[in-house]
């Protein structure tokens, strides 16, 4: 089956790389333009490398080899008035909007001592503030378009604590209240909006992390076998979770709002 959103249109946070280039890959592979954005420059206390401009450029190759256009800007999810100002440039451009994908995210992993109110101010900046930022400036978009599909990226974290991440996981507990609360308020305007869930992801986020955290658990072995995956993987692709995207963003998905969906490898589990 191919084409599953046709002549639709998304707007996509973070599509420099990982789990954003992957959404946009597989969303133009079955027919989708893309709007798509990154920040492309660092931000404090991230110890992972950020997406770069080439980066950015070689996510809109790829969607353009499968045959689709892609505009894609610079832009920080922290700041409305610039997100606003890119989905009107791509509306104005591809005369609508179906999708949108609030995917940008960062984790900053430390124990709990040596947390700071900038830490928090940074995890939350990004991962909740810039989740409802990109809400806000959609939403009308998809209202003047008859309806549409909102996917905002939440985490395994964003259901069940996982240790040295507690803004991370303050962040993703924040997503699934933000998309529940505009899944009730959007609906009379045929607009669906659902939270995804993912395991870890083969990213350099989440690679990176995954260093540090043999550190972490060799101080707190107790802590370790709170995040094992149930079934047989260290981490997922990020296939795994666009192929989620798609179906959210499909007309498959045409009557699920306000749900959590689990691309998590039954980590939640434990």
């Amino acid at each position: 089956m191919a084409g599953r959103v046709e002549g639709k249109v998304a707007f996509i946070t973070g599509a420099a790389r990982g789990q954003g280039r992957s959404h946009a890959l597989r969303l133009a592979e079955e027919g989708a333009d893309i709007i798509g954005m990154d920040l492309l420059e660092p931000l404090p206390f991230v110890t992972y490398s950020g997406a770069t401009q080439d980066d950015l450029d070689e996510t809109v190759r790829l969607v353009e080899k499968t045959g689709r256009r892609m505009i894609a800007r610079q832009g920080d999810v922290r700041d409305l008035a610039r997100l606003k100002e890119i989905a009107d440039e791509g509306v104005a451009e591809f005369g609508h909007l179906d999708i949108v994908c609030a995917n940008a995210g960062i984790m900053i992993m430390h124990e709990w001592q040596d947390g700071t109110p900038e830490i928090w101010e940074t995890s939350l900046g990004t991962n909740l503030t810039g989740v409802w930022n990109t809400v806000m400036a959609t939403a009308q978009h998809l209202i003047d378009n008859g309806g549409g599909s909102m996917i905002l990226t939440s985490s395994s974290a964003g259901t069940k604590a996982q240790p040295w991440l507690n803004t991370y996981v303050a962040s993703k507990f924040g997503v699934v209240g933000v998309m529940h609360a505009f899944a009730l308020e959007l609906a009379e305007h045929n607009i669906r909006v659902n939270s995804l869930h993912p395991t870890g992801v083969s990213t350099e986020m989440v690679m990176h992390v995954g260093e540090l955290m043999e550190g972490f658990i060799s101080r707190h072995p107790q802590l370790g076998g709170t995040i094992v995956n149930l079934l047989p993987i260290m981490a997922s692709e990020p296939i795994d979770q666009s192929n989620a995207v798609l179906w959210l963003a499909s007309d498959e998905s045409r009557y699920v709002t306000s749900t959590t969906l689990h691309v998590d490898a039954g980590v939640t589990q434990y």
